[in-house]
């Protein structure tokens, strides 16, 4: 009786060369440059009318050894929409760190931590709802965590990361750049709901309020390793020859 092929992104990682060979694909919808009182005023409020937002972060980068920059760009990407905050023109307004803080809302994204502890050397907020999906993949044995793998994987495209290290911190942003800082926030909200509707986020949760003590349980959930139902989950998704729901 002849063994199952290792999935890809299950039991072994996608490859650089299997996600190279998917459709490039990047986002075609509006996107706001916020730069003034009156864009922050109307992204704010249109923001906060969403329960799930896509949220990247994007820092120039540094060449010379000991030099180090902080955020310029905050994206968040709603249902229909992603908004573009330069920092530059607008340095880190309340409006903004409030909408951080929402616990109504969900801020999705990957290896999140870093980008929330760079913000917070701009200004003080406390983060509410932030979901760290290449966290929730690890939690779940899935093998490729950072969010180009994880947006092959699940949602069977790959995604550019040509102007990753251009210069965020210009005061005008080339088409490029737009294009480019838009698609990383807006496949990181389809990522989340994709994760969710497969049932990778209650999974979690459950077992994290099972693992935690009950003494504990109201500070929050811990990091725990997935068990019996988060692999089904996975068998679940490998029913195909892509290994992609």
């Amino acid at each position: 009786m002849s063994q199952s092929q290792p999935k890809c992104g299950f039991d072994r990682k996608m490859t650089p060369e299997e996600i190279n060979r998917l459709p490039l694909k990047r986002y075609g919808g509006p996107v706001y440059l916020v730069r003034t009182e009156h864009e922050l005023d109307a992204a704010i409020r249109r923001l906060k009318r969403e329960t799930v937002l896509g949220f990247d972060t994007e820092t120039r980068p540094s060449f010379t050894k000991g030099r180090t920059y902080l955020p310029a760009l905050i994206q968040l990407a709603c249902a229909d929409a992603v908004y573009l905050f330069q920092l530059s023109h607008l340095k880190f307004p309340a409006p903004l760190r409030e909408l951080l803080a929402a616990r109504s809302i969900v801020k999705a994204g990957v290896a999140i931590d870093r980008d929330v502890k760079e913000l917070k050397k701009l200004g003080r907020f406390q983060e509410a709802n932030f979901v760290d999906l290449g966290g929730i993949a690890q939690h779940a044995g899935i093998q490729n965590h950072g969010l180009r793998g994880l947006v092959a994987l699940f949602l069977g495209f790959r995604i550019s990361k040509q102007a990753q290290r251009s210069n965020w911190g210009r005061r005008d942003l080339s088409p490029a750049q737009v294009k480019y800082a838009a698609t990383d926030a807006w496949s990181s909200r389809e990522l989340y709901l994709r994760l969710k509707e497969a049932g990778y986020l209650k999974a979690i949760r459950q077992q994290q309020k099972a693992a935690a003590p009950k003494e504990t349980r109201a500070a929050g959930p811990k990091h725990i390793e997935p068990q019996k139902d988060v692999r089904e989950l996975n068998a679940a998704q490998q029913t195909g020859p892509e290994a992609r729901p």
